[in-house]
């Protein structure tokens, strides 16, 4: 399952953002997709388990899907299409060029110092 190894990856950027801050992580936002080869009920799966004994631990993942755009090399228009029909809206030409859909990208992560103090404690 390489959603391991997308979220082993996606870990190391938002340990070091909450390094950079003295924080932990409590929330971490993606766009997801459908053409990105991403399935989200994985990733999210993959999350928790890469997450286990970081900063990111219980820390929530917020995935939203990204919708599939394309560009026509015909009338130039750029509109929504369907994963499995990438036709232009406008004119209904099959000659395209995707333009989104097929990304993986971090949004945001939301930060908690409370938290940290927690962690960094004695006991």
């Amino acid at each position: 399952m390489h959603e391991m190894a997308i979220c082993t990856a996606l870990l190391e950027q938002i340990e070091g953002i909450a390094r950079e801050h003295s924080a932990r992580v409590s929330r971490v936002h993606l766009s997801v997709g459908p053409l990105s080869g991403v399935e989200p009920r994985l990733l999210e799966r993959a999350y928790q388990v890469v997450c286990v004994g970081t900063v990111a631990e219980n820390s929530e993942l917020v995935v939203k899907e990204a919708a599939v755009r394309v560009r026509c090399r015909n009338c130039g228009a750029e509109s929504s299409a369907s994963a499995q029909r990438l036709l232009c809206a406008e004119c209904g030409n099959w000659q395209t060029e995707l333009t989104g859909g097929d990304e993986l990208l971090l949004l945001k992560v939301e930060l908690s110092k409370e938290s940290l103090a927690v962690m960094a404690s004695p006991d």
